[in-house]
């Protein structure tokens, strides 16, 4: 995400820690650096300005607090600046609620629908979607879509938006989320601002939320500003966060008029959204990972699971584990999402080249085509795989012997590597860290 920019801001960093001693020579090159790494993500020219300035003058002017060092001061200011420039976040609670979605054509607000629908639907809430663009061809089908893949139901199709609103709303009372998918335009226009304001007086929505394209950059700022000043928006979701250079600018712009970012958007599956923390986004970009996200990641994985990842957890710390258990614990990080994007929530992922990240995703896919193949009396006692066995595997997985064989070595070094941690001592700790009894 955003990778050139946060290399550049990981080069001020470099400055600081790798500097034999920090002065005022040290502190202006590491503001220079700053300067450069912003307006690469696309941060207005003017607020990177202000914030280099107020780096500089507070890491030549305030103390360090009391226990802390010079270089560990100046990257505390660093922090806390970059920071403040990405605005804050908000969260949306988990009560019934309806919610209004806006934007322009194109910024992803459909598809934006159904990621929110997911997020509360994940949470044990019963969420349903009206169908309010009424202008766009093949607007009710594609919403419809969206849903028919998270069992959603969907109310619309009809020819007047405010008359679809009403009646969705009467038809979808006992649900606990009502999300409205509103229509856009190519611009900001006086009949897009009319009708959404009609359709916030019917609806009477708890939140009006902006969807924005992030590839837009600095123009984020001019579209949230106008919306807000037409019909009152309570927060934005930043769509197409994971492949856009322009990611910074979008943040930046949209932290300044101060509308408060609720999510982003990282990718086109339905799962692809975050809660929008600056600090923690500002940690990924840093390379120093987001343990925080990764764990709620691995708790949806497992969400009603857990007492069979419990009972696998510990075969797998006392090294008596089997081909289905290694299976399992695939799936489960399978289930969290792409391998590229579980790396860059780690500390020091973003070290691993996406060449080396693609090349292991690839390999535990084919590792789980293998195991497809094998019986279960197999998969239960992997010792009894031999030459016979491995050629037949291979032909029915469409494989080689070696890539059989290369899976039996992962899983035996895998288990040689628990055996090594079974130790009481060792594997209390760890259990204790897992809340395993």
């Amino acid at each position: 995400m955003l990778k050139n920019f946060g290399d550049a801001l990981k080069s001020a960093f470099r400055r600081v820690v790798n500097a034999p001693f920090i002065d005022k020579n040290i502190v202006k090159e590491v503001t220079k650096d700053v300067q450069r790494a912003l307006i690469m993500g696309d941060v207005n020219v003017s607020l990177v300005l202000e914030v280099s300035k107020k780096i500089e003058k507070r890491a030549l002017e305030e103390k360090p607090l009391p226990g802390m060092s010079n270089r560990e001061h100046v990257l505390k200011i660093l922090y806390e600046e970059l920071a403040s420039i990405l605005g804050k976040g908000k969260e949306l609670p988990l009560k019934k609620q309806t919610i209004m979605m806006v934007g322009l054509y194109g910024q992803g607000k459909t598809t934006t629908c159904g990621k929110v629908a997911r997020y509360f639907q994940k949470r044990g809430m019963k969420v349903a979607l009206i169908a309010a663009d009424v202008h766009r061809p093949a607007a009710y089908e594609q919403l419809s879509q969206i849903a028919s893949v998270i069992n959603v139901p969907v109310y619309g199709n009809g020819k007047k938006a405010e008359n679809v609103v009403k009646e969705g709303l009467k038809n979808f009372s006992r649900y606990d989320v009502i999300i409205i998918d509103t229509a856009g335009r190519h611009a900001l226009e006086q009949s897009l601002i009319k009708e959404m304001k009609n359709i916030a007086k019917i609806a009477k929505p708890d939140e009006k939320i902006l969807v924005i394209d992030a590839s837009v950059g600095q123009q984020a700022g001019k579209q949230a500003k106008a919306f807000d000043e037409g019909i009152g928006i309570t927060g934005v979701i930043l769509t197409k966060m994971d492949g856009t250079a322009k990611g910074g600018g979008a943040l930046s712009a949209v932290a300044e008029t101060g509308a408060p970012i609720i999510y982003i958007g990282t990718g086109e599956h339905v799962g692809d959204l975050e809660k929008f923390d600056a600090s923690k986004f500002l940690s990924r970009l840093l390379g120093m990972g987001d343990l925080e996200t990764l764990m709620e990641k691995a708790r949806e994985a497992v969400e009603g699971k857990e007492k069979k990842v419990e009972e696998t957890a510990k075969k797998m710390l006392s090294g008596k584990f089997s081909l289905v258990d290694m299976y399992e614990q695939m799936e489960m990080l399978s289930g969290m999402g792409p391998l590229h994007k579980i790396v860059d929530l780690l500390p020091f992922g973003g070290k691993m080249k996406d060449e080396d990240v693609y090349k292991t995703q690839e390999k535990l896919k084919k590792y789980k085509v293998i195991m497809d193949s094998m019986t279960k009396e197999e998969l239960e006692n992997p010792s009894i795989i031999r030459a016979s066995r491995i050629k037949r595997i291979a032909r029915g997985s469409g494989t080689e012997s070696r890539d059989v064989k290369e899976l039996l070595r992962h899983y035996h070094a895998s288990k040689k590597m628990m055996k090594n941690l079974s130790n009481k001592k060792m594997q209390r700790k760890l259990m204790q860290q897992f809340k395993i009894s």
